[in-house]
Protein backbone atom coordinates (compact mmCIF):
# COMPACT_ATOMS: atom_id res chain seq x y z
CA UNK A 1 0.00 0.00 0.00
CA UNK A 2 1.63 3.54 -0.95
CA UNK A 3 2.46 5.98 2.14
CA UNK A 4 -0.50 8.42 0.57
CA UNK A 5 -2.79 5.70 1.06
CA UNK A 6 -2.09 4.50 4.58
CA UNK A 7 -2.29 7.94 5.09
CA UNK A 8 -6.04 8.51 4.16
CA UNK A 9 -6.60 5.19 6.32
CA UNK A 10 -4.66 5.48 9.07
CA UNK A 11 -5.66 6.55 12.93
CA UNK A 12 -2.62 8.70 13.09
CA UNK A 13 -2.88 12.25 14.49
CA UNK A 14 -3.89 15.08 12.26
CA UNK A 15 -1.22 17.29 12.99
CA UNK A 16 1.45 13.59 12.41
CA UNK A 17 -0.71 13.32 8.79
CA UNK A 18 0.24 16.56 8.03
CA UNK A 19 3.56 16.51 9.01
CA UNK A 20 4.12 13.29 6.89
CA UNK A 21 2.43 14.49 3.97
CA UNK A 22 4.27 17.87 3.66
CA UNK A 23 7.85 15.87 4.45
CA UNK A 24 6.84 13.36 1.83
CA UNK A 25 5.82 16.36 -0.65
CA UNK A 26 8.78 17.60 0.24
CA UNK A 27 10.47 14.74 -1.13
CA UNK A 28 8.90 14.07 -4.15
CA UNK A 29 9.13 17.98 -4.83
CA UNK A 30 12.92 17.32 -4.67
CA UNK A 31 13.37 14.45 -6.54
CA UNK A 32 11.70 16.14 -9.42
CA UNK A 33 13.94 19.15 -9.71
CA UNK A 34 16.81 17.67 -9.33
CA UNK A 35 16.44 15.31 -11.87
CA UNK A 36 15.24 18.36 -13.65
CA UNK A 37 18.88 19.79 -12.62
CA UNK A 38 21.20 17.09 -13.51
CA UNK A 39 21.62 17.38 -17.04
CA UNK A 40 22.95 21.12 -16.62
CA UNK A 41 25.41 19.27 -13.18
CA UNK A 42 23.83 21.11 -10.84
CA UNK A 43 22.67 20.43 -7.30
CA UNK A 44 19.50 22.16 -5.55
CA UNK A 45 21.67 23.81 -3.14
CA UNK A 46 23.48 25.34 -6.15
CA UNK A 47 20.53 26.25 -7.95
CA UNK A 48 19.39 28.10 -4.58
CA UNK A 49 22.85 29.78 -4.07
CA UNK A 50 22.93 31.07 -7.88
CA UNK A 51 19.47 32.44 -7.78
CA UNK A 52 20.26 34.23 -4.30
CA UNK A 53 23.27 35.76 -5.88
CA UNK A 54 21.47 36.50 -8.98
CA UNK A 55 18.60 37.80 -6.46
CA UNK A 56 21.49 40.38 -5.30
CA UNK A 57 21.38 42.49 -8.82
CA UNK A 58 24.98 42.60 -9.55
CA UNK A 59 26.11 43.51 -5.58
CA UNK A 60 28.01 40.89 -4.02
CA UNK A 61 26.93 38.82 -1.09
CA UNK A 62 28.72 37.65 1.96
CA UNK A 63 28.57 33.89 3.38
CA UNK A 64 26.29 34.24 6.29
CA UNK A 65 23.69 36.66 3.75
CA UNK A 66 23.51 33.21 1.51
CA UNK A 67 23.29 31.24 4.26
CA UNK A 68 20.35 33.07 5.94
CA UNK A 69 18.53 32.87 2.60
CA UNK A 70 19.02 29.08 1.53
CA UNK A 71 16.11 27.00 2.01
CA UNK A 72 18.07 24.15 3.73
CA UNK A 73 20.16 25.28 5.95
CA UNK A 74 22.08 22.32 6.69
CA UNK A 75 23.93 22.83 4.26
CA UNK A 76 27.56 23.55 3.91
CA UNK A 77 27.24 27.15 2.10
CA UNK A 78 31.41 27.63 1.91
CA UNK A 79 31.53 24.27 -0.08
CA UNK A 80 28.66 25.37 -2.31
CA UNK A 81 30.21 28.29 -2.91
CA UNK A 82 33.50 26.50 -3.52
CA UNK A 83 32.10 24.51 -5.98
CA UNK A 84 30.30 27.21 -7.56
CA UNK A 85 33.88 29.27 -8.24
CA UNK A 86 35.50 25.78 -9.44
CA UNK A 87 32.79 25.90 -11.78
CA UNK A 88 33.14 29.69 -13.10
CA UNK A 89 29.41 30.38 -12.14
CA UNK A 90 30.30 32.62 -9.10
CA UNK A 91 33.54 34.73 -8.21
CA UNK A 92 34.78 35.76 -4.75
CA UNK A 93 35.26 39.77 -4.28
CA UNK A 94 37.87 41.15 -2.00
CA UNK A 95 35.80 44.54 -0.37
CA UNK A 96 37.54 47.53 -1.51
CA UNK A 97 36.77 48.80 2.20
CA UNK A 98 37.79 46.15 4.40
CA UNK A 99 40.43 43.59 2.35
CA UNK A 100 39.69 41.19 4.96
CA UNK A 101 36.05 40.65 3.81
CA UNK A 102 35.39 38.37 1.32
CA UNK A 103 32.22 38.56 -0.83
CA UNK A 104 30.90 36.41 -3.79
CA UNK A 105 29.27 37.28 -6.58
CA UNK A 106 27.52 35.37 -10.04
CA UNK A 107 29.70 35.52 -13.46
CA UNK A 108 27.99 36.15 -16.26
CA UNK A 109 28.66 31.85 -16.64
CA UNK A 110 26.25 31.63 -14.04
CA UNK A 111 23.61 33.84 -14.88
CA UNK A 112 23.28 32.14 -18.56
CA UNK A 113 23.04 28.74 -16.74
CA UNK A 114 20.13 30.20 -14.67
CA UNK A 115 18.68 31.20 -18.14
CA UNK A 116 18.73 27.49 -18.93
CA UNK A 117 17.35 25.64 -15.89
CA UNK A 118 14.87 28.03 -14.61
CA UNK A 119 12.01 26.98 -18.13
CA UNK A 120 13.43 23.37 -16.82
CA UNK A 121 12.54 23.81 -12.88
CA UNK A 122 9.21 26.30 -14.08
CA UNK A 123 8.18 23.13 -16.11
CA UNK A 124 8.64 20.74 -13.16
CA UNK A 125 7.23 23.01 -11.06
CA UNK A 126 4.20 23.84 -13.40
CA UNK A 127 3.28 20.00 -14.06
CA UNK A 128 3.17 18.95 -10.31
CA UNK A 129 1.04 21.73 -10.28
CA UNK A 130 -1.03 21.19 -12.67
CA UNK A 131 -4.16 19.94 -10.93
CA UNK A 132 -4.60 22.60 -8.48
CA UNK A 133 -6.35 25.85 -9.11
CA UNK A 134 -4.57 29.16 -8.32
CA UNK A 135 -7.06 29.48 -5.48
CA UNK A 136 -5.94 26.06 -4.41
CA UNK A 137 -1.93 26.99 -4.42
CA UNK A 138 -2.94 30.68 -2.77
CA UNK A 139 -4.78 28.74 0.77
CA UNK A 140 -1.40 26.02 0.45
CA UNK A 141 0.99 28.55 0.50
CA UNK A 142 -0.82 30.10 3.31
CA UNK A 143 -1.36 27.19 5.36
CA UNK A 144 2.36 26.60 5.12
CA UNK A 145 3.58 30.16 6.20
CA UNK A 146 1.00 29.43 8.99
CA UNK A 147 2.89 26.58 10.05
CA UNK A 148 6.41 28.47 10.09
CA UNK A 149 5.08 31.14 12.19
Amino acid sequence: MKLEDQLKTSNLPLARKLSLGILVTASYIDDRVAEALKPFDISIPQFNVLRILRGQKGKPANLSTIQERMVSKMSNTTRLVDKLISKGLAERVICESNRRKVEITITKEGLQLLEKTDPAVDAVEAEMTRNLTEEDIEYVTNCLNEIRK
